[in-house]
């Protein structure tokens, strides 16, 4: 905590004279002080890049109300399972674009108000830890490179901004229900602080969930999904001179759920703080710097004995970082960007094994270790009349070190113990991109880029195990690397319509993936490759009372694999559709009241990497209601898989998972 303020100190000191000066030689109708509560805009060849947008209006609409399922509306991004974060494993939900392959990290970076969101430990994205009401916009960049955005955009980036106080509306709150007395309760309150502004909110979900096991498959030790969750964050934005804005957060949850079995309990909780300080100046500096604090628990229970079999009764990780960007004045034509951005990531499992037959303590067990990045990025954007052109280098020294697993007998004697090699390297990574507006209704784009993923403490240090198959850790991974380019098109033919095309192909070099060795065996490694190709569309129709949005993507993606990997090359990689597609259609019925319809469709998957094990296609049908009662006052109703449609999240062997059944849910909202 100490860092985070002395760097912000700094920042100030660096970023205030430039302000200064601005504020002395303006006039008193200068002065005016507008808070925005971002970061940086946009450059003028971001577009360069496959992006969709997803507004506030998209975002508090969504029938479950979560992170996660506001993010499907974007064709491409998957978490490794189809679960959401009230039935999910929380360590099996990375966030990924573009059919790169699933193994439970991410491989697109999400960001929120600049902060990475990963844990440290097991790169899962903590969706539970956002509340998508204290939203403003998402935008989903698929594929791009590293770039300006740190070490991780491996698949793509999504950038989540938190909205101010004037579009959350002083005092906001909802409290729902759905029909299986599951219950949805929020606040947000934003009041106005000086000349910027303040907003606390909190939220908390609860409820016993539905049955993952089919009915024909379950025992008297089967459990609903059982969930309770809340999350409490505050914000403050305030201007430290015109050009100059400093904006503080902090925020806190806890999220526990059940898994299959009865007492199959797992839980996250995290404590992360940021400070940022944005000056917009001539000289526009943005400056960063946050902490994280996480742990993650969880019961694994015998599936034949129903006994508690693993206890990880311990994860704790934290996560320090800081970004800083310049752009110097170079001329109305150009947009230079000059920066570099750290993260560290430590973390330690301690865990137990028992016996399914006799309940016995048989081990205990302990894995962690230390990853760090620091990276330097230079980026320009150059406008030529309708041509606008852009080109970055990046370069990373990474770190892997105090690497350890240890397994240690009842009695303390040890059974294993290891102590991994430190190691170090740098990664040069680049992207370049070409934007020409071929008239006022078309644009045409083109993009090359590369960037790299470093493997997670869960990934080198911690084996694990989902009877009878065994996955071992493997601390001699590599870093993942891509290299892609894409081609597009963006359609504006008429007033309100926006239409666009993406043709991609993305190589990952070293995928990391569970790689079956023998039967119930499997090892993480570094295959040769992964190869995706495919088409991306995205549509947009926004006429008065009437709006659409939709995105459809094809995916031919393939592992490439020599050596061990021979038996998996030409195989689609496991938890990768070939199609999937959203939309959204919208009707304002009155300025008091509004519904929409979500159709979501994922293609078959595989299970394993053996192209076994299918995961059935699955369409699904949301609804939206909301309508004004008295005053601020709205009554909301929801509707999660209208039909019903069977959702399989997980097949191993023939055991079933199941998705979220048709759920209804009824309430109020107030200020929204």
């Amino acid at each position: 905590m100490k860092s985070t303020v002395s760097l912000g100190v700094l920042f100030a000191i660096l970023a205030a004279p430039a302000s200064a000066q601005e504020v002395d030689a303006s006039d008193e109708a200068d002065n005016t002080i507008i808070v925005l509560g971002e970061g940086l805009p946009e450059t003028p060849a971001a577009p360069a890049y496959s992006t969709v947008t997803i507004d506030r209006d998209q975002i508090v609409t969504v029938a479950s109300g979560r992170l996660e399922d506001v993010l499907a509306n974007v064709a491409g991004f998957q978490q490794f399972r189809r679960s959401d974060s009230r039935s999910a494993n929380p360590s099996a939900q990375g966030a990924t674009l573009r059919a790169l392959g699933g193994n439970a990290t991410s491989r697109a970076l999400v960001l929120l108000d600049g902060v990475p969101l990963s844990d440290p430990f097991f790169g899962y994205i903590p969706f539970s830890a956002v509340d998508p009401y204290q939203l403003s916009s998402i935008r989903v960049t698929r594929g791009g490179g590293s770039g300006p955005f740190g070490a991780g955009a491996l698949a793509g980036t999504i950038r989540m901004e938190s909205a101010d106080a004037a579009t959350l509306g002083g005092v906001s709150a909802s409290a729902l229900v759905n029909d299986r007395g599951g219950t949805e309760l929020s606040a947000t309150l934003a009041p106005e602080i000086g000349n910027g502004f303040a907003v606390v909110g909190g939220r908390w979900d609860r409820g016993q969930g539905f049955f993952t096991t089919r009915e024909e498959d379950r025992v008297p030790a089967t459990a609903r999904a059982g969930y309770d969750s809340w999350y409490v964050s505050g914000r403050v934005v305030q201007p430290l001179g015109r050009d100059l804005e400093l904006q503080a957060r902090a925020a806190a949850w806890n999220d526990e759920r059940t898994l299959r079995f009865e007492e199959a309990d797992n839980s996250i909780e995290g404590q992360d703080v940021s400070l940022r300080l944005v000056s917009r100046g001539d000289w526009q500096v943005d400056a960063l710097a946050y902490g994280q604090w996480r742990n993650f628990t969880n019961v694994v229970i015998s599936s034949t004995r129903f006994t508690r079999v693993l206890d990880q009764k311990d994860t704790p990780a934290s996560g320090l970082g800081g970004r800083l960007e310049i752009r110097p004045p170079v001329g109305e034509d150009h947009t230079l960007r000059i920066g570099a951005d750290y993260r560290r990531s430590e973390g330690e499992l301690f865990e137990d094994s028992f016996s399914a037959f006799s309940g016995a303590l048989r081990e205990n067990r302990f894995a962690g270790g230390v990853t760090s990045d620091l990276g330097f990025y230079v980026e320009n954007d150059w406008q030529a009349g309708a041509l606008t052109l852009t080109g970055g280098l990046r370069a990373d020294r990474y770190t892997i070190s105090d690497g350890f697993y240890r397994a240690l007998a009842p009695d303390g004697a040890v059974i294993s113990g290891d102590s991994f090699a430190d190691r170090a390297d740098w990664e040069a990574t680049w992207r370049a991109g070409a934007l020409f507006a071929a008239s006022d209704t078309v644009t045409l784009r083109a993009a090359a880029y590369s960037g790299f993923r470093l493997p997670t403490l869960n990934e080198l240090y911690r084996p694990f195990v989902v009877f009878p198959v065994v996955t071992q850790a493997n601390a001699s991974l590599e870093p993942e690397r891509l290299e892609g380019f894409e081609i597009g098109v963006d359609l504006a033919p008429a007033a309100g319509v926006a239409v666009s095309a993406t043709l991609f192909d993305n190589r990952v070099e070293g995928a990391i993936a569970n790689v079956t060795l023998e039967p119930n065996l499997r090892q993480r490694r570094n295959l040769d490759a992964i190869d995706a190709q495919g088409l991306e569309l995205a549509a947009a129709v926004d006429r008065g009372p009437v709006s659409l949005n939709g995105t459809m993507v094809l995916t031919d993606a393939e592992v490439v694999g020599t050596g061990f990997a021979a038996p998996l090359d030409g195989n689609r990689p496991p938890q990768t559709p070939e199609f999937a597609a959203s939309v959204t259609a919208a009707y304002r019925i009155a300025a008091d009241a509004q519904i929409s319809a979500t159709l979501r469709h994922v293609g078959a998957q595989f299970e394993g990497d053996r192209e076994n094990d299918v995961l059935p296609a699955a369409t699904t049908l949301d609804l939206f209601g909301e309508a004004r009662l008295i005053d601020r006052l709205s009554l909301v109703a929801r509707v999660e898989n209208l039909f019903d449609e069977e959702i399989v999240t997980r097949n191993q062997g023939g055991s079933i998972d199941i998705g979220t059944p048709r759920t209804i849910w009824l309430g109020v909202r107030w200020g929204y």
